[in-house]
């Protein structure tokens, strides 16, 4: 039975080569933003990753939030300082935020399900 993080990933990782196998330049450019903004700068990784889950929250961006759940799970953050964090992106995001909020405790679950036991 695959879980909702092997889900998830499989998943992301289908639909990402489909659109770049589109050859479509821009999509490409994004893709590329993306992953560069994320690399070590004035900022480390670890510290952005918890940006981006805190902005993707705020966006209600589903899937966004569980790539930097399970990113910022990788990079070391603890449970209480990813809740900490959820719980600032949902106070800046307001009570439209909490469905989302609830998604991410879920995933959170299932991350720590999947590497801890």
């Amino acid at each position: 039975m695959i879980d909702k993080v092997d889900e998830f990933e499989a998943y992301r990782a289908k639909m990402n080569d489909k659109l770049i196998q589109e050859n479509n330049k821009v999509i490409k450019r994004i893709f590329n933003l993306d992953t560069n903004s994320f690399a070590e700068g004035s900022l480390d990784k670890k510290t952005k990753e918890l940006l981006g889950l805190v902005a993707s929250l705020v966006l209600r961006c589903d899937d966004c939030v569980k790539y930097h759940l399970e990113s910022s799970y990788k990079s070391g953050w603890s449970r209480s300082q990813v809740m900490e964090a959820l719980s600032i992106g949902t106070l800046v995001g307001g009570t439209i935020v909490i469905p989302h909020l609830r998604r991410a405790h879920e995933f959170w679950e299932a991350i720590e399900e999947k590497y801890e036991n």
